[in-house]
């Protein structure tokens, strides 16, 4: 096999909507790049297990395998899970070359997938002015993670939202809910809430019945499988297999 494999690498979860919605984003990805081998593994909860997959590709004499966190920041996942699960890979598989993308954010085709779902969710142009947007993230204690959320609320107030604020499902205050109420109580005539996650499940559940339970108006979809985020990953994918010190159109 000459060219690097894409092994993508997702959390996993008991729900079944987050491995179908992984499954959905990796295969317009190779819609998008025909004749890229792509892969997907978790970490946890799904089948197959990213030590398995390494593993069959190996046998399957692979010699090259970009592994990309399917990750929006740089958190414990990214910093510690995976470089830990292909540390041990690359000592049991030593013909097999394995590189770590980086996570996904922050990123401006990120910034397009959320205004992509809260247009389909009803947010229109000319309301913005006039509505204040929760931003709505999983959550994490990962300072680095934190002011990445922080500096997109801050990005996307710059274009057109009266105001913005970061909300998270888990680890951090506000709430979505709190957030909503907040921007209500500022005196702000409407409120949409962003969920800043890739695929369903029980963090996303609980944005979506914080937004409905603060009386949101518009609540729009996770990220899921959007054309600008398959474009991302083909990104991070090429960003990883260029030498360092080199640039992509070398």
């Amino acid at each position: 096999m000459t060219h690097p494999t894409l092994l993508v690498i997702a959390h996993g979860s008991r729900d079944p909507r987050h491995a179908a919605t992984v499954h959905a984003l990796t295969e317009r990805v190779r819609a998008e790049r025909p004749g890229l081998r792509v892969e997907t593994a978790f970490l946890e909860f799904n089948a197959p297990s990213v030590p398995r997959v390494l593993e069959r590709l190996a046998a399957q004499g692979a010699d090259e395998v970009v592994a990309l966190p399917l990750l929006l920041t740089r958190a414990f996942h990214a910093k510690t899970d995976i470089p830990s699960v292909l540390r041990e890979a690359r000592a049991r598989l030593p013909g097999l070359r394995i590189r770590q993308a980086d996570v996904l954010g922050p990123s401006p085709l990120l910034n397009a997938t959320l205004g992509r779902r809260l247009r389909e969710a009803g947010a229109r142009p000319g309301d913005l002015p006039r509505t204040g947007l929760v931003l709505a993230s999983a959550g994490s204690t990962d300072p680095e993670a934190i002011a990445v959320i922080a500096e997109i609320a801050r990005e996307l107030r710059h274009t057109g939202w009266c105001a913005v604020r970061p909300a998270f499902a888990s680890a951090l205050l506000p709430r979505t809910e709190d957030a909503v109420r907040a921007l209500r109580a500022e005196g702000v005539d409407r409120v949409a809430v962003a969920p800043y996650v890739i695929a369903p499940g029980r963090l996303p559940d609980r944005i979506a019945a914080g937004a409905e339970a603060a009386g949101a108006d518009v609540l729009a979809d996770v990220l899921g499988p959007a054309p600008e985020l398959a474009r991302l990953l083909l990104n991070r994918f090429d960003e990883a297999r260029v030498p360092v010190g080199a640039s992509l159109s070398a």
